[in-house]
């Protein structure tokens, strides 16, 4: 029974977080915990603002309940003359009293949610069962010049018996609800209190939001700088890594750090130990093989010069000049670019004026176009060995060559163009690989040792660049050698 297929995410939904998603492990972090910091945060300013309206809502109306509830308590025990003065102090906000021979609120008047909590919080407070009616005041608004006064006025004696809407000044502001309160005494009168209880709290006090925007940006910042710390080994090792293609004795990384980073230096510095001791290693051994082969090649040739056939001696002659040829550029190719010379800066205009004066005097035809900027810091020999064999490749196969300069501060490119018949797509990686060749014979005539383009691409690589082959529109081959300006060249 064959395995269900994995379930796997829709090439357009993953392509699509692709896109949005940092390309960088240190921005993928940072998004990370930035994420899930706002997040965390937004819950939690929404549990502490539910929490808040819980509270609030619990002792919405308590104190000022208590307080009218003592006011009707005192007006009980007191007189006339004595209500008559606690009236007087009691005519401002945010508890106007006023003294009424009967009720203004019907019983049948609608009530509000604030009103009913507001009346079962009083009689709670009065710990009675005398009557009490609460309705929301409407209209409530200060009078201009008039502080304390809310609506049309009051009658001069509104204070004691209601003659008109009652008294309410700055104590009522936006936000604020207004409720008559009336309640009544033992001996049938009836206080009525205009309060105005506290507004309704925000949603999220601002000085909650503060702090936690401070806490969101504390948290940020620390974040940014511990990425910062784990990534930076990373970063180190990606540049060691791209190093090394170019230098395998480069100065080894340092194992330091966390326990993580220090086991991946040591890593990767036995590994490049390794890798130079066997390149090392194989390149004592085909100069050791080249040697050897001098010597029987050179006995060969002694022989060939004793035959008496004159065209058998110059068919032995040709075939053991190929074999030192095929054996001393295989020996270069395999050492990866021969020599450990000092990198210095290079002048590419002058390396080229010598290459076209070694075309010139075998009779062929090498153009200079262009002119670079500054001299290139590399190996004078290995980048002339390299142009030298993309320029014969061109001319073997073009008749003439181009060589197109083209210079800024970040690299220098060099096309070597030709017009001969070019080479198929499918082929034009393959040219690369060793002893391949176009040509179907081994002559050197026509199709050389197939290593060429291989040693020109291995000399840019090991100074950072690359070459490429590209077909012409118009025709013909552009082999293209990009050289990188490091930051410490001119």
């Amino acid at each position: 029974m064959s395995p269900l297929p994995a379930q796997t995410s829709p090439p357009g939904l993953q392509g699509g977080l692709q896109r949005w998603l940092p390309r960088s492990l240190f921005g993928r972090l940072v998004l990370v915990l930035a994420g899930g910091l706002l997040v965390a945060q937004l819950l939690s300013a929404a549990i502490n603002a539910a929490e808040r309206e819980r509270l609030v809502a619990g002792s919405f109306g308590m104190q000022p309940a208590q307080r009218i509830a003592d006011v009707v308590k005192l007006l009980d025990a007191l007189g006339d003359a004595e209500r008559a003065q606690v009236v007087a102090v009691l005519r401002v906000p945010p508890l106007v009293l006023s003294l009424a021979d009967a009720p203004r609120v019907r019983t049948d008047a609608a009530a509000g949610w604030q009103a009913a909590m507001f009346a079962t919080r009083l009689r709670t407070a009065l710990g009675d069962e005398r009557e009490v009616r609460v309705q929301p005041r409407e209209g409530f608004a200060p009078v201009a010049g008039m502080p304390g006064m809310v609506g049309g006025g009051a009658s001069p004696h509104g204070s004691m018996h209601g003659g008109g809407p009652g008294m309410m000044g700055a104590g009522a502001g936006a936000g604020q609800a207004v409720l008559r309160t009336e309640v009544q005494l033992r001996d049938g009168r009836w206080a009525a209190f205009d309060t105005a209880l506290p507004a309704a709290p925000q949603a999220l006090p601002w000085r909650l939001v503060l702090s936690l925007g401070v806490l969101l940006l504390s948290v940020l910042a620390l974040s940014y700088v511990a990425v910062r710390w784990v990534v930076r080994p990373l970063q180190r090792l990606t540049e060691a890594a791209e190093s090394l293609g170019q230098d395998l004795d480069r100065p080894a990384l340092p194992e330091d750090g966390p326990r993580e980073v220090q086991q991946a230096s040591r890593a990767f510095n036995t590994m490049q130990h390794r890798l130079a001791t066997f390149i090392h290693e194989r390149t004592r051994i085909l100069a050791a093989l080249s040697h050897d082969l001098k010597t029987p090649l050179t006995r060969m040739r002694l022989r060939a010069e004793l035959l008496d056939d004159d065209e058998q001696r110059a068919r032995f002659e040709a075939d053991l000049k190929e074999m030192e040829t095929m054996v001393t550029q295989t020996l270069e190719f395999m050492r990866g670019l021969g020599g450990n010379e000092a990198r210095r800066p290079v002048d590419v205009m002058a390396l080229l004026e010598s290459l076209q004066s070694d075309q010139e005097a075998f009779a062929r035809v090498l153009r200079i176009e262009g002119q670079p900027g500054a001299p290139f810091v590399g190996v004078a020999s290995l980048l002339k060995r390299a142009l030298g064999n993309l320029i014969d490749n061109a001319v073997l196969y073009g008749g003439h060559a181009t060589v197109r300069i083209e210079d800024s501060a970040a690299r220098l490119v060099l096309h070597v163009l030709d017009e001969g018949p070019g080479v198929a797509e499918a082929e034009l990686e393959r040219v690369f690989e060793p002893f391949y060749r176009l040509e179907t014979s081994r002559s050197r005539a026509t199709g050389g040792t197939g290593l060429g383009l291989g040693i020109a691409r291995n000399i840019a690589r090991a100074h950072g660049g690359d070459v490429v082959l590209r077909n012409r529109p118009e025709g013909g081959l552009d082999a293209v050698m990009s050289l990188p300006r490091s930051r410490a060249q001119p």
